[in-house]
């Protein structure tokens, strides 16, 4: 089916019964017409972790890793989200990603209590800096992929702050065109989440026809809580000789320096 002919859903996901959920074709990723790009999947997880945070008084994700076990594909998922420890400062939580009984995801999380800190005004390397270019300052930036089926493409907006995508280093900010889940705002975390698994996809340094270049993880560290509607990722990636090669992300906001964000890739030449 072209995307001409596909209507245009109204969000990621659709909320079922239980902690289940029908993803859209907005989550089509760009390595197979019936896999998600893991994006959205990492969000929904970090979206149910994040209410489990907040239920212990939580109000901070610093860290988020995904481990990505298989393909995530396109059909009806269940999301399971376990305590692991809370403390007077922090907690540990994972989530699991469950399709057909098997889980093809999980994520584990450390979140933390927030409070307000006067830090001295001369510390080295502060004031932290910015994106190299604010989103109303930056063009339009398309990815090759786009325009064939709905996917990814279409549930995010992309500007350009420096560079382009697929041609090495670039800085790219994201924002969300529909919501995670129809009616329901998407948390600032939720929208890292969807970004920063674009790092290696932004920052492709090999022709997307003749390799794929899969990240098989994502971890997002963050130093403080985002602010807005967008993320800006500043990515780079970088390869060995032995099929495997990592991806790293600075993360921004509008106001500056939040975070960065790492995937580790498995390179393969196409047939």
């Amino acid at each position: 089916m072209n995307k001409t002919a596909e209507s245009m859903p109204c969000s990621a996901y659709v909320a079922l019964e239980g902690a289940s959920y029908r993803p859209s074709s907005l989550t089509r990723g760009p390595w197979h017409p019936d896999h998600q790009h893991a994006g959205p999947p990492i969000a929904l997880m970090c979206r149910a972790i994040e209410h489990a945070a907040l239920k212990a008084g939580l109000t901070h994700l610093s860290r988020l890793t995904a481990n990505l076990l298989r393909p995530v594909p396109i059909r009806d998922l269940t999301v399971e989200v376990a305590t692991h420890y809370v403390g007077r400062n922090a907690g540990h939580f994972s989530a699991r990603l469950i399709v057909d009984d098997k889980e093809v995801a999980h994520v584990t999380a450390l979140a933390q209590r927030e409070n307000d800190v006067k830090l001295p005004d001369d510390l080295p390397g502060h004031p932290l800096p910015y994106a190299p270019q604010t989103p109303d300052d930056s063009p339009a930036a398309i990815f090759p992929f786009a325009g064939k089926h709905v996917g990814y493409a279409d549930l995010v907006d992309t500007r350009a702050a420096r560079g382009n995508i697929f041609k090495g280093p670039c800085a790219i900010w994201f924002r969300l065109r529909h919501p995670l889940l129809e009616n329901e705002e998407p948390s600032v975390y939720q929208r890292v989440a969807v970004a920063a698994d674009s790092g290696n996809g932004i920052s492709a340094i090999l022709d997307f026809a003749r390799y794929s270049f899969v990240n098989v993880d994502l971890t997002i560290n963050l130093l403080r809580k985002p602010v807005g509607e967008w993320i800006c990722l500043d990515a780079r990636t970088r390869l060995g000789p032995n099929g495997c090669g990592l991806a790293e992300s600075m993360l921004y906001d509008v106001h500056g320096l939040i975070g960065m964000a790492t995937q580790g890739l498995a390179i393969r030449a196409r047939d």
